[in-house]
């Protein structure tokens, strides 16, 4: 682990907590835009994985933030925030069990797929 303070998996109860007290964090979902056209948590950023090497520079500036990635079941968003850690994200930290489980346990209306 790059920072002892922040394990490289969040659960899906905090990730809610932390955004229902507007904690200073960036919510990335790195899926690809037709994942996110199915089903999509508010306040979460789109930046797909494929485009994640060339899209960088866009989150120039938040290396000091806690960043928490998601997926759909959390295996991309697990690598994606090792490798952000590999950038300088010392606090990157991938949403166990993905959207899907944010469906299952925070919004149970949401689509599935």
């Amino acid at each position: 682990m790059s920072d002892p303070t922040e394990p490289i998996e969040v659960s899906v109860p905090e990730v809610k907590e932390l955004r229902d007290a507007g904690a200073d964090f960036l919510f990335i979902d790195c899926r690809e835009p037709d994942e996110h056209a199915i089903a999509a948590i508010a306040g979460a950023q789109l930046l797909p994985m494929s485009a994640f090497a060339e899209r960088i520079g866009e989150l120039a500036g938040h290396e000091e933030r806690r960043v928490v990635v998601h997926c759909h079941k959390g295996g991309r968003s697990l690598r994606v925030a090792n490798w952000l850690r590999q950038q300088g994200f010392s606090r990157a930290q991938s949403m166990a069990g993905g959207i899907d489980r944010w469906a299952t346990d925070v919004e149970p209306g949401m689509a599935r797929y």
